[in-house]
């Protein structure tokens, strides 16, 4: 799923209110990370995360490394931090994110 601006700029909005649960540091982005992104993601659908001082990925690296391997969207990348996207498929989701409609795009 690709994502809108109108979309990304929604979850942008809702990343002000959530805290940083991942954090890439000097051993970079393994299995364990892959499992938590991918556990945090089912579980809330949006995640940001921080790359520590000593990694040797930049954040814009580590995001689009994790987005690919957690089959996610990289919503924002500002400073040390990240966003990421990725509906679940939980039906017992408490408070699923719903994306505003794009007109154009359906």
């Amino acid at each position: 799923m690709e994502l809108t601006s109108k979309q990304r700029a929604q979850l942008r909005g809702l990343a002000n209110g959530i805290d940083t649960i991942i954090q890439v540091g000097k051993d970079g982005i393994g299995e364990n990370l892959i499992k938590q992104v991918n556990d945090a993601l089912e579980a809330r659908e949006l995640v940001k995360g921080r790359v520590l001082e000593n990694s040797m990925l930049t954040p814009r690296e580590a995001a689009e490394e994790l987005s690919v391997k957690a089959r996610a969207e990289v919503v924002q990348v500002i400073g040390t931090k990240f966003v990421l996207y990725r509906q679940s498929h939980r039906k017992d989701l408490k408070d699923p994110i719903v994306l505003v409609k794009d007109r154009k795009r359906g």
